[in-house]
């Protein structure tokens, strides 16, 4: 696909060597992708009604399969640059949360999105139904002791939001959490969304930036990736009655999703609540989201201090030493 100028939209939004062209022009489309971060942003989430968001929406953008994904993979080289970049400093760590409920897309975008992150300096972990041990401790300590080092990318495949959407639908879970009868108080929700504010606060004082994505899809679309699963030997396995029942609390849960975002949006911790019904354009919106965050800390490769380069250069010159002896010595007979 092409844009006006005769740029492709894969250089318009990535800045890296442009892919061959697939489709005909598209002048209304310039620019729309590198907006894509700002248009699915929720920074104050007061007024913020997830109704607004159509979870089939592409922005007005049409891209054949083949464009989708150039586009991703762009995004991926330029994660790859920007990883490396971020790894050498070692000041700045990115935490990408990704929520939505089952089939939402949550494991392609790991699968997709990261596929080019050095693993050296990547941690993805999914968050199941808490241990025993995980329970004798607060909801946010599973958490805390996975977190990304200074220069690593962690995922959180689910997170600590858990806490205000699962165990608010099932309150026989936060029974389970052995929490003192007066502190189960109907503001409790309220009380953690006030904790979860504070703690990403922190987060983001300390270097880790956390970087939040809803993965908004329509009922009737996670009904038909159910289905496919239920019809595909390869997927069967990832398909049980429970998903299937969870369906009967959807419109609970996207109540629960609303509030969380309303009351968890911040400056420090934005969301973004990205259309998730085709899973190659909101692959897009996270990848040029992670990209334009990367882009924003600006990670420096680390510069050499004079002891340094002197040290350098001896290493060098004895390694062209070696290449000269070796040529000297005549080959065996």
């Amino acid at each position: 696909m092409r844009i006006g100028g005769g740029q492709s939209l894969r250089e318009e939004v990535f800045e890296v060597a442009p892919a061959k062209a697939t489709g005909a022009g598209t002048g209304h489309c310039k620019g729309m992708l590198s907006g894509l971060t700002k248009r699915y942003r929720v920074r104050k989430g007061r007024s913020f009604k997830l109704a607004d968001i159509d979870p089939a929406d592409t922005a007005g953008l049409r891209l054949e399969k083949d464009e989708a994904r150039a586009l991703i993979a762009a995004g991926v080289e330029q994660l790859t640059q920007l990883q490396g970049r971020l790894y050498a400093e070692h000041q700045w760590a990115l935490l990408i949360i990704l929520q939505g409920m089952d089939a939402a897309g949550k494991d392609g975008v790991v699968k997709h999105v990261m596929s080019g992150v050095n693993p050296l300096g990547c941690s993805a972990y999914s968050f199941k139904a808490p241990t025993q041990q995980e329970l004798d401790h607060d909801y946010l300590w599973r958490h805390q002791v996975v977190l990304p080092r200074r220069g690593h990318i962690g995922i959180f495949n689910r997170s600590y939001y858990e806490e205000v959407l699962v165990v608010r639908m099932h309150r026989e879970l936060l029974a389970a959490e052995g929490l003192p009868p007066r502190l189960l108080h109907e503001d409790i929700w309220n009380q953690r969304f006030g904790e979860i504010t504070r703690y990403e606060r922190y987060l983001a004082e300390n270097g880790i930036v956390p970087l939040k994505f809803f993965l908004h899809v329509s009922k009737e679309e996670q009904r038909r990736r159910l289905l496919e699963r239920a019809d595909d030997p390869e997927k069967q396995w990832k398909l049980a009655m429970s998903d299937v029942a969870e369906r009967r609390f959807w419109d609970q849960y996207m109540a629960a999703y609303e509030d969380m975002i309303r009351h968890t949006a911040s400056k420090q911790a934005p969301w973004h609540v990205v259309p998730a019904d085709n899973k190659w354009f909101s692959r897009l919106v996270v990848a040029s989201t992670i990209v334009e965050t990367l882009e924003k800390l600006d990670p420096k490769l680390p510069t050499l201090d004079p002891g340094a380069r002197s040290e350098l250069a001896r290493a060098r010159e004895a390694l062209l030493a070696e290449q000269t002896i070796a040529a000297r010595v005549p080959p065996p007979p």
